[in-house]
């Protein structure tokens, strides 16, 4: 399921009644001033037309359990409606909420909904309510880091109740730290006003910043994502907050943002609700008549009105039937992952207790021949694999007989969507071991297919549990023409006459999530021309999907 609604969802540093003041304040400015331009003269309770196509929902209410206002814009234009809706609640002793959500309604049920774009409003409300998200401030720019700030902002990375994802950018080495800031850290971090806490260190700030956080370090002008719930003391806890380099933010500005802003959005559209938030009832507004309308008049019109209402519901449940339908296919999708992953699991403990025990015996074996110092010696993991899609792209052309025809983009927006590197890794491992046995093809020493290959390889060569590899696709897939195609990829024509092969074979890079990477290959011609790999993405539709 694709981004497709804004939503902002904030406490309030001020009380229930400034809180409504200012958000009647910019709203009306939001309204007034161009683009839209509309008439905002009053905002009366229930439905106000403001323009042709436009109509402003008002509703409010206070009680037992607390008090709330919501604003709700609808603007109907060719293809369907804009709706934005501003709510504000408090409830007990708590803080006061803001929510605000932009989206789009189409009237034909077979168009897929247009994404929002960060609103304008959103910058707006932040300059006025003092926003926090937990103990953070959340603001509409970076804020600066200094030294004596760096404890303050570990705290809250590390804050139990901090719901937003935290970005921290830095600066490189030699470059003007106010040139950095304004010409490349604002715009890129512009789509996220609202869906996350946003930092930028200063030079003084980035040492001790990485001092504190061992496992979770950004530098070189690199940004880094930090999802909620840091372990500053766990090793692997660094995996699942995603770091962009700086390569791809200076020469790739406009993909940058896009990748940045991906998992923000898709975590303030999908995370549930605060429970006072969730608990405000849907809105039913009516237009208020004119009373001295004579009575057939006043029906006519409520009767339009009443119809206009119905099919605005009708829309907006479509919308909300085809996000169910959705988030349905994605837990089917998980639910099957989460089984292979327990499969994956039990084969890797397996390998690893095995692993372990042979090199226990090793070393005594060593131990025994005066070698007891080697034996024991501190072994450093190899430190040249690739840290993003990105880069493996880039080195992809340097393993021989192994050509990469795919989409780039396809692959390089899993840099946007994976929580760790892990996916870069056993991706590059797949890769390496397609080399090997490519090699190993070509020289007559394979006798086998990647499968068979992995499962008992001579020794030195590198493979990759067999069980994450799929021979070929189904014959419901296969017999699929849409499924079919989407799995049908680019070569040369000394490969196929019509440049394009069927690649059923394919490696499980991941699961655990709905994208669940896959890496289809054809090793028809390995031996002749090597192994051509016709795409790294999330994982293609099936009967699953």
């Amino acid at each position: 399921m694709d981004n497709r609604r804004y939503r902002m969802v904030v406490a309030s540093g001020l009380d229930y009644v400034n809180t409504g003041a200012k958000v009647d304040g910019q709203l009306r400015l939001w309204l007034k001033e161009p683009p839209k331009a509309y008439d905002v003269a009053a905002f009366a309770e229930g439905r106000n037309e403001i323009a042709r196509g436009v109509t402003l929902d008002h509703d409010s209410a206070t009680g037992t359990s607390g008090a709330y206002g919501r604003w709700r814009l609808r603007e109907t234009l060719p293809g369907g409606t804009w709706q934005t809706t501003v709510l504000i609640r408090q409830e007990g002793d708590g803080p006061t909420r803001v929510q605000l959500d932009v989206e789009h309604l189409p009237d034909d049920p077979e168009v897929v909904p247009v994404p929002a774009r960060t609103p304008r409003l959103a910058r707006s409300l932040l300059g006025v309510l003092h926003a926090r998200d937990g103990i953070a401030d959340v603001t509409a720019q970076p804020q600066v880091v200094e030294a004596e700030d760096v404890d303050a902002v570990i705290d809250e990375l590390c804050d139990e109740t901090r719901r937003l994802p935290v970005v921290v950018a830095s600066t490189p080495y030699g470059v003007d730290f106010d040139t950095w800031l304004e010409d490349t850290v604002d715009p890129l971090v512009r789509p996220l006003a609202g869906l996350a806490v946003l930092y930028l260190l200063s030079p003084e700030a980035e040492p001790r910043f990485n001092r504190a956080l061992e496992y979770h370090q950004v530098y070189g002008g690199g940004v880094r994502t930090y999802l909620p719930g840091v372990d500053p003391a766990w090793p692997a806890d660094g995996q699942r907050h995603r770091v962009m380099s700086r390569r791809l933010i200076t020469e790739r500005a406009s993909q940058a943002r896009r990748i940045i802003a991906h998992l923000p959005q898709r975590l303030a559209a999908r995370a549930p609700l605060p429970a006072e938030l969730d608990s405000v009832p849907v809105m039913r507004t009516r237009a208020l008549g004119d009373s001295a309308a004579p009575e057939l008049e006043r029906l006519r019109v409520e009767n339009e009105v009443l119809h206009e209402i119905l099919e605005e519901a009708g829309r907006e449940q479509r919308v909300r039937a085809d996000e169910i339908r959705d988030l349905k296919h994605e837990l089917r999708k998980a639910e099957d992952n989460e089984t292979l992953l327990i499969a994956e699991y039990d084969d890797q403990y397996r390998e690893l207790h095995t692993s372990r025990a042979r090199l226990q015996i090793l070393r005594k074996q060593m131990v025994d021949l005066g070698a007891g110092a080697t034996a024991y010696a501190h072994f450093s993991a190899p430190d040249d694999e690739p840290q993003s899609f990105e880069e493996l792209l880039r080195r992809i052309a340097d393993l021989p007989r192994l050509h990469f025809t795919g989409s780039r983009k396809v692959t390089l927006e899993l840099d946007a969507q994976a929580h760790g590197s892990s996916w870069v890794r056993m991706t590059w491992d797949a890769l390496l071991a397609l080399r090997d046995f490519a090699e190993a093809a070509a020289s007559g020493r394979a006798g086998r297919d990647f499968k068979q290959w992995c499962a008992d390889a001579p020794g030195g060569a590198r493979t990759i549990s067999p069980r994450k590899i799929v021979r070929d696709e189904s014959k419901s897939v296969k017999a699929n023409s849409s499924w079919r195609r989407q799995r049908t990829f680019p070569v040369p024509e000394h490969i196929d006459s019509i440049r394009k092969v069927f690649m059923g074979a394919h490696v499980r890079v991941g699961g655990g999530n709905t994208i669940a990477p896959r890496l289809h290959y054809f090793d028809g011609a390995c031996v002749e021309h090597g192994i051509y790999v016709g795409y790294i993405g999330p994982h293609l539709s099936n009967t699953l999907t």
